[in-house]
């Protein structure tokens, strides 16, 4: 085991290529302790309440000597660590990208007031911006050089200014429920000139109108994940060389493929079933006249079951074996519901799924949102009581009998 020595920020560069246990001045003198495993090379840094997600823990306002991973490189000898995750509000790695590039960087801002950042001169190949901790706003001014530009969360904290990304990934926040209203995208300035993006959202949640895309004049290549409504206004984008259609179980008013003339590659993938078998056999039809120069496919045509059984519950993103007793738990609770005659025996029901979770370690604020859509749900099963269960009154119990 190689020891890196106090003064490590002013060694060269790959110095060290050794896996082990190193002190190293991340906030002050031999302030960590650095544990680099084979073969990883990614290193997570932030807050203690993250706990093992995070390698190195820094509180959110403490300043980051960023220097000190300089000395460190993979066996290859390529700086290390590849692909960083920070959680804070220190922005010093965007001067230290200037003459040591970043590979892939997520920062989820814990910003305390506005913030101007200047990344123009940062070498940073792929860039994800996490805004979810705050309700201070971001103006960045991003880098020179091609990157891809990811950003999830709340979009309306967000300003840029400057070169575009090759590629956009928007991911915003948006309801639970399918039925709510439709999302629609904030303004976001300068990138609605972008040539490439992609949107995500949850299949079974709030879903995004397409209406945004009206403000994107220069697409040809769009990649849609999950829920959204007014498909019908793809038929306006008619440059498209790229169309990727993924996790969709609702493509209502989606345009036939000879709407877009110049379309040499498209994918359609875990879909629904209807409409992905007109896709499929448009896509076979087209490469009668003029066959696909790219990629094309439409597989993993989906059922509407299907959907419920995969992303009906609240617990996908859980880990498997939370995911598993959270379930289980739902089962009963629903059993027990669809035999419920009054109010009394649906509070029972849905108390008892609620105290099932009071001595469970990992149930912090994403979980215990997941637990009360998923009581929600469960107001709305079928029941014999002869009137309906309230989202008021059901998130009442929830909240009484909840210790987390």
């Amino acid at each position: 085991m190689t020891e890196v020595p106090n003064d490590n920020q002013a060694r060269p560069s790959g110095s060290v290529r050794e896996d082990g246990s190193y002190p190293i001045d991340l906030t002050g003198p031999r302030s960590h302790t650095l544990v680099i495993r084979p073969g990883v090379g990614s290193l997570s840094i932030g807050p203690p309440r993250l706990g093992k997600k995070a390698d190195l823990h820094v509180e959110p306002d403490a300043r980051i000597d960023w220097t000190v991973f300089d000395v460190f490189a993979t066996p290859a000898g390529s700086p290390w660590p590849r692909f960083l995750y920070y959680s804070g509000c220190d922005t010093g790695f965007f001067n230290w990208a200037q003459t040591r590039p970043i590979e892939e960087m997520t920062w989820n801002p814990a910003l305390s007031a506005d913030t101007v950042v200047d990344a123009s001169q940062s070498i940073i190949h792929s860039l994800h911006i996490e805004l979810c901790t705050s309700e201070s706003r971001l103006n960045l001014k991003l880098p020179k050089g091609s990157f891809r530009l990811n950003v999830s969360g709340d979009l309306l904290r967000l300003s840029a200014t400057g070169n575009m990304p090759s590629s956009l990934t928007l991911a915003p926040q948006t309801g639970r429920r399918k039925n709510d209203p439709p999302y629609i995208l904030p303004d976001l300035g300068v990138l609605h000139h972008v040539t490439s993006l992609t949107l995500q959202n949850t299949p079974l949640g709030q879903p995004i109108s397409l209406e945004c895309l009206n403000r994107f004049p220069n697409l040809d290549s769009l990649s849609l994940w999950g829920n959204f409504c007014d498909l019908d206004l793809l038929a306006r984008h008619a440059r498209l060389t790229n169309l990727e259609l993924r996790f969709m179980p609702d493509l209502e008013g989606i345009p036939s493929l000879d709407t877009w003339p110049l379309l040499d590659r498209f994918i359609a993938y875990n879909v629904e079933e209807t409409r992905g078998k007109r896709l499929r056999q448009q896509m076979k039809t087209r490469a009668k006249t003029r066959p696909w120069i790219g990629h094309a496919s439409v597989s993993q045509l989906r059922k509407p079951e299907w959907w419920m059984t995969e992303y009906g519950r609240p617990f996908s993103s859980w880990p498997k074996r939370l995911a598993k007793l959270a379930n289980e738990a739902y089962d009963v609770a629903q059993e027990s519901l669809a035999q419920a005659r009054s109010l009394a025996d649906a509070e029972a029901a849905i108390t008892a799924f609620t105290i099932r979770f009071n001595s469970i370690k990992g149930i912090e604020t994403t979980e215990r949102e997941d637990l009360g859509e998923a009581v929600w749900q469960l107001s709305q099963s079928d029941h014999l009581i002869g009137q309906p269960i309230t989202e008021e009154m059901a998130q009442c119990w929830f909240d009484v009998a909840r210790e987390y």
